[in-house]
């Protein structure tokens, strides 16, 4: 796909105060063939206008008036791309990326979205590297009749602006719990930007794990990958999978940071050992027979959704369970690959490895060489491939778009990969590792690169 770059400027007063006529690099014109002094439209995000180009000798920029710039948000230096499309007599700048966010702290301007503040920064800064530019909405911000949107961008300086701006051309899912996705006037939204402006949506939902596992089953490739998992239902399917496995593992559905996970563990006089997660560690309780186990565990099963899925021998470092999370995304071609894997080792007195249950990141050549196991041979490239299977196997069996995955694997004492989960909001907190020297990192990149992919520019 071809593009060009170009600098907004804002031009005074004087040769246009409605918008209608827009000053565009000689050198730039004759490149896309753009005709000038005669009607075209320019589009930005879902907005069109109508103007006429007149060509300047400056290269590189794009003057418009102030009426424009306003009404689209535009600042003064912005580059974007721009493409003429002589078929329908239009020029196209951007991309608009639109980011919903889950709420804003304007009484905290330094820390505007929270724990998110870092990675919104460097977003902004990623779309000035690449031509976009991007703004962030909150649930209240959304009203699904518009054709505008009110959003933050950065001014820089560790300020931000709230500004009214076009219905985007690509729309990324930042929204941090299923409450707030599910909101009517969220859904509405969502709905009209994309039957009504075409706009790309991408991460659109949250996934839990019955989903996640009944779809990949579909796909042959991936059966050796998939621990055994259902839905838990009733009694008899308990006391099936705890006749087949040593330890099963409940957790709830729609869970996530390792809340709510119990650990089932027979025992060989026939009794069984439970493990339920809390925020200091594991709470420990011993029943004579599963039907105890089951009393015990039905009021959360009638209160939340759990699935059952076979316990697994991992490798360990330290006698601590080793995991692995690998961040699988699309970028500038739309094909999947691995961005970054990182071992997750478990806290002491914990057996799931969520940092925010004690856990600690290690390289996975570093935990792969503590684990003094030879089943880590060959660890990491068995790894990678099973990621990009998996987010594959996502993209051809769930509905909806994604573009970013979180798969968490886990390698077993014989050597054999599994899936743990998929989670299609990947943390992107100020306690992740940021890049040095204030640099975007690649997983950043690889956002603004894709929306732009999608977004044809």
């Amino acid at each position: 796909m071809k593009r060009t770059k170009v600098r907004i400027q804002i031009q005074n007063p004087g040769i246009s105060s409605d918008g209608s006529v827009l000053m565009l690099s000689d050198a730039i014109a004759k490149k896309w063939k753009i005709p000038l002094h005669t009607t075209l439209h320019l589009r930005f995000g879902a907005s069109k206008q109508e103007v006429k180009i007149m060509p300047v000798s400056q290269t590189g920029t794009l003057r418009i008036s102030r009426t424009l710039a306003a009404a689209w948000g535009l600042s003064q230096g912005d580059q974007l791309c721009l493409q003429y499309k002589s078929g329908t007599r239009t020029i196209q700048i951007g991309p608009l990326i639109g980011v919903m966010v889950s709420r804003v702290h304007p009484s905290s301007p330094d820390k505007l979205f929270g724990a998110n503040t870092a990675f919104c920064r460097e977003l902004s800064d990623a779309c000035k590297l690449y031509g976009a530019v991007v703004f962030f909405c909150t649930p209240d911000d959304l009203h699904g009749q518009s054709d505008t949107v009110q959003g933050w961008r950065y001014a820089g300086v560790e300020k931000w602006e709230k500004l009214n701006l076009p219905i985007p051309n690509v729309l990324y899912n930042r929204l941090t719990s299923r409450k707030l996705e599910k909101r009517p006037n969220v859904q509405h939204f969502i709905n009209q930007v994309k039957t009504r402006h075409n706009t790309i949506m991408f991460n659109e939902k949250y996934l839990d794990k019955t989903e996640v596992f009944d779809a990949l089953r579909k796909e042959s490739g991936l059966h050796l990958y998939l621990p055994e998992s259902y839905l838990l239902r009733n009694f008899q399917m308990l006391k099936s999978m705890c006749a087949k496995h040593k330890t099963v593992f409940l957790k709830p559905v729609t869970g996530s940071l390792g809340k709510g996970i119990i650990r089932i563990r027979k025992q060989p006089d026939g009794s069984y050992i439970c493990h339920f997660t809390n925020l200091s560690g594991a709470r420990k309780q011993s029943f004579s027979s599963l039907t105890g186990v089951f009393a015990a565990v039905s009021g959360k099963v009638k209160k939340h959704r759990y699935q059952i899925q076979q316990g697994l021998d991992l490798l360990t470092a330290g006698g601590r369970p080793i995991d692995f999370r690998a961040l699988v995304q699309r970028g500038e071609t739309g094909q999947w690959a691995i961005t970054s894997i990182v071992a997750r080792i478990a806290g002491n007195h914990h057996f799931v490895s969520n940092l925010a249950r004690g856990g600690s990141l290690s390289t996975v050549k570093e935990a792969l060489a503590r684990s003094g196991s030879a089943a880590a041979s060959g660890g990491l490239t068995k790894l990678r491939r099973a990621a990009v299977q998996i987010a594959k196997g996502i993209e051809a069996q769930v509905p909806g778009h994604f573009a970013e995955l979180g798969i968490d694997l886990a390698i077993d004492i014989h050597g054999r990969v599994w899936l743990i989960e998929v989670n299609s909001k990947p943390s992107k907190e100020d306690n992740t590792p940021l890049a040095a020297d204030n640099k975007i990192r690649p997983s950043v990149k690889k956002l603004v690169q894709y929306a732009r992919h999608s977004a044809s520019f």
